[in-house]
């Protein structure tokens, strides 16, 4: 065989690795297409490169690929993987747009063979950077990590979760996928203990940790507009719908995702839904777009309509005060 194809095979060898927590000498010979013997010659030539490829012995042992002393050579010296790594962390953001989640997964595989002393140097990093955006809510870099792992490597999770109403509580799940809204960031996944769909903001989480449970991947909503729906409508005492005459790119342009969600209807007309707590913020935030708006849904709505177009016509000076 030539240097080029065992090459080829042990770069092959290194990606298996690099895929999920850990594989059996009998897996990896079947990906590859070799026999166990040669697996465990291109482990020792990964291992001689620098890679730290551990042997786990017994019935469920195998090979994992863990951290090490060093980086490995060939790829990123200190500083390289520094900057990349701090970069990764700011691209994951979300303020680049499609580079978010792929930057995440960049950053999840760095992480991973990353020495302590590297992480350390990039949390400082991070740490004395501020960005110039709006408002958004800081989560911990150590918990977007973990819970990349658990998504890809389809293992439970385990964290404290902090209640709107400010209480505490340990939850179990099984994660499926995060989201972003630029501002927060979002996990869908399945509760185990409420044996259902939810939602969880990355910013109340605290203690996070993947466990060593392997979950079987069932059948999901689209974890965007779960999500979306999530956070734009459950959670308020008041949903609105109202047709504005707009297309949904025109309205998507001046409603972010975290606020409203826009639906096609017919005719040049679409269709918001957006949640509130209070019917006259509802009217007033309606009242801002620049299209034809009619209320659809609740009927108390329009009446705080009504009182906010009565209001502004006093502020005007164009309506008697009886009318206000």
């Amino acid at each position: 065989m030539t240097v080029e194809a065992t090459t080829e095979r042990v770069l092959r060898l290194l990606a298996l690795l690099q895929r999920r927590p850990s594989w059996t000498a009998a897996d990896l010979a079947a990906e590859l297409g070799v026999t166990d013997r040669c697996v465990r010659r291109d482990v020792q030539r990964l291992r001689a490169l620098g890679y730290p490829v551990h042997a786990v012995p017994g019935v469920a042992g195998g090979y994992q690929l863990g951290a090490g002393t060093r980086l490995p050579p060939l790829l990123l010296d200190d500083e390289e993987a520094i900057a990349t790594a701090v970069s990764l962390r700011l691209a994951s953001g979300g303020t680049i747009a499609g580079a978010g989640e792929a930057a995440l997964r960049a950053l999840t595989k760095l992480d991973q063979v990353m020495p302590a002393r590297l992480r350390a140097e990039v949390r400082a990093v991070h740490g004395s950077t501020e960005t110039l955006m709006g408002p958004v809510a800081e989560i911990d870099a150590e918990v977007l990590v973990t819970l990349a792992r658990a998504c890809r490597d389809a293992v439970r999770v385990r964290f404290t979760y902090e209640a709107r109403n400010g209480g505490q509580h340990e939850r179990t799940v099984e994660p499926v996928r995060m989201v972003t809204t630029g501002r927060r960031w979002y996990l869908m996944a399945w509760d185990v203990d409420r044996d259902d769909w939810r939602t969880f903001r990355l910013d109340r989480m605290a203690a996070a940790f993947a466990t060593t449970w392997r979950f079987r991947a069932r059948e999901h909503p689209d974890p965007v507009a779960f999500v979306q729906r999530a956070v734009t409508e459950a959670s308020y005492r008041y949903l609105a719908r109202a047709r504005v005459r707009a297309t949904v790119d025109q309205v998507r342009e001046v409603v972010p995702p975290q606020v409203g969600r826009v639906e096609d209807d017919r005719d040049g007309w679409c269709v918001l839904v957006v949640g509130g707590e209070r019917l006259d913020w509802l009217a007033a935030h309606l009242a801002r777009l620049s299209y034809e708006v009619e209320v659809v849904e609740p009927p108390e709505l329009r009446d705080a309509a009504a009182l906010l177009a009565r209001r502004l016509a006093a502020m005007a000076g164009t309506a008697s005060p009886d009318n206000v």
